[in-house]
């Protein structure tokens, strides 16, 4: 496998990333960090050859460096966040939505400018191959001009003051407070503006706290973090979760927690508040999404999608398939198709035309899997497809096993990584069994052409998942479609209108409806001095 990894003499070799993570933003400076750092080294290997070639002993490539914030840097960013909102009294806070949109927009041009080195970075940092880092990039930039998009559709539409049983009102929506947001590792600028920009285009201010591993394409970012936004509403910082969001959580001042990981980390961080049940929760967790592939399936359907949901950038997606139920009616003539195609991906370094599986950014994902697979192997299963566990220090090629059982390991946690396992199952009943006892509820992938048996397990699964998919695979979007999940998956549901609504409360200004009440309420609106009761924006 060693022609799989990095030449840097090779002709279509890139020249990788040097970014600079021993910064900080707080308070609207950003300033050099000089204590402890983490030196980014990318899953990309050199390859051996290159090694002896070069006379190097060592095969990592560093891309940068990560600064590795204190309690005191952190507290100091959580401080600057209640400082600039200011109980609701602060600048952001204060501004009319057509002005917090002219920010993002700004933010949005700033973005733009940055695309190609985002791309690079995304690739070196989190091997994402060329074609979904460039999706991630273009996708987080309509992200937020369709988040700016349904902010106006929203406040046009709330906007009209109302008569009912004698009391006059309007409602609108008012921000929270203080968010403390995080995304994930896997999509670090999408997932991470699906939570930012809902929060501070509503209003609030806020501390981003960088994912650990994937972070470094935030730090083009800053410059526009700080001049696109008042100071001290957008803070950002980088360090361990431990060191960088207890401090956060237990000072009292987040009123929302915002954060895409695992539910045990959401959980120890949401318990840290004092007072727990005033944090408004936006989370997105761990998922063991079921692929049922049912005896009146079109198996080339589904073996191209279970394939697909399975396995895009490497299986690392909350969203993907990571256990497929097969009928046993169709199970080998499923597999044998579905190894195929397993058979046919192409594995090599991100920036390579058409490659599917790309090295692991997670150290320690490797080992991992292998005892994963091994604890299945031991319980029954056969690693059945070409390349089934061969593997060279981050570089994992994928692995199907077949059968399954709900004993093994495999079935139970989420491997986040390329394993495909497969069970056979006889009856509707087994299936509903894993699912009422599964800890994980966010969606399911139902392959089937049959329109009669089709409805009892639709049904039957809309209680214990929040998506559907039929004879298609397992993601998230379009990002008009509510994003959510059942038990320990997600809490709050998040789309460009159910975002915006989690990341702010109503608020309602009423009167009685007489006529001094509604002289005084028409004087407001007409001199538009109000943020709260205002007359037709047209934004």
């Amino acid at each position: 496998m060693d022609d799989l990894f990095f030449d840097p003499k090779a002709a279509s070799a890139p020249t990788p990333p040097s970014v600079d993570g021993c910064l900080t933003l707080i308070d609207g400076t950003i300033e050099k960090w000089s204590g402890e750092y983490l030196t980014v080294n990318s899953p990309v290997r050199m390859s051996k050859k290159a090694q002896e070639a070069a006379g190097n002993d060592d095969d990592k490539i560093c891309i940068g460096k990560y600064a590795m914030c204190d309690e005191a840097t952190a507290l100091k960013g959580v401080g600057a966040a209640y400082k600039a909102y200011d109980h609701g009294r602060g600048e952001w806070p204060q501004m009319k939505p057509a002005q917090r949109i002219e920010c993002a927009m700004k933010f949005v041009e700033g973005m733009r400018s940055k695309r190609e080195e985002l791309i690079s970075i995304l690739m070196w940092e989190i091997c994402k191959n060329s074609t979904d880092a460039a999706k991630e990039v273009d996708r987080t930039i309509d992200y937020i001009v369709d988040t700016v998009a349904e902010l106006k559709k929203m406040e046009n539409d709330t906007n009209p003051l109302m008569n009912v049983g004698g009391v006059v009102a309007q409602v609108k929506r008012a921000p929270l407070g203080i968010g403390l947001i995080c995304g994930p590792y896997n999509y670090p600028l999408n997932e991470f503006m699906t939570l930012f920009l809902p929060c501070i285009i509503m209003g609030n201010t806020c501390v981003l706290k960088t994912p650990r591993t994937g972070g470094l394409c935030h730090i083009p970012l800053l410059e526009f973090y700080q001049s696109c936004f008042p100071k001290g509403v957008v803070n950002v910082v980088h360090g361990s979760g431990r060191t960088v969001f207890t401090p956060i959580m237990k000072s009292g001042k987040v009123q929302i927690l915002a954060f895409i990981g695992t539910h045990k980390a959401a959980q120890s961080l949401h318990a840290c508040a004092p007072v727990p049940f005033t944090v408004r929760l936006a989370l997105g967790l761990d998922a063991k999404n079921p692929g049922i592939v049912t005896a009146q399936a079109d198996l080339n359907v589904a073996a191209t999608e279970c394939t697909l949901g399975a396995l895009s950038y490497c299986g690392q997606r909350c969203t993907a398939i990571k256990i497929i139920y097969v009928h046993k009616s169709v199970a080998d003539e499923f597999v044998k198709k579905l190894v195929a195609k397993v058979d046919a991906l192409k594995a090599g370094l991100p920036w390579e035309k058409g490659v599917n599986i790309t090295p692991l950014p997670e150290e320690g994902k490797p080992k991992y899997l292998e005892e994963v697979i091994a604890d299945a192997e031991s319980k029954g299963a056969k690693a059945i497809n070409r390349h089934a566990k061969q593997s060279d220090r981050t570089l994992v090629q994928p692995t199907v096993l077949y059968p399954c059982n709900s004993d093994m390991r495999c079935a139970k946690e989420e491997q986040f990584g390329p394993l495909v396992p497969i069970v056979p199952y006889e009856s509707n009943e087994e299936l509903e069994q894993y699912m009422i006892e599964t800890h994980y509820g966010q969606q399911a992938a139902v392959f089937s052409t049959d329109s009669n048996t089709l409805p009892r397990l639709v049904d039957f699964l809309a209680h214990h998942v929040t998506r559907i998919n039929l004879n298609a695979q397992c993601q998230r979007g379009p990002d008009v479609m509510p994003f959510s999940g059942r038990k320990v998956s997600a809490s709050g549901t998040l789309s460009l209108h159910d975002a915006l609504r989690t990341m702010s409360i109503r608020v309602a200004v009423a009167t009685k409806a007489t006529k001094e009440n509604i002289d005084i309420v028409s004087a407001i609106l007409r001199d538009g001095q109000s943020n709260v009761l205002t007359a037709e924006l047209h934004i």
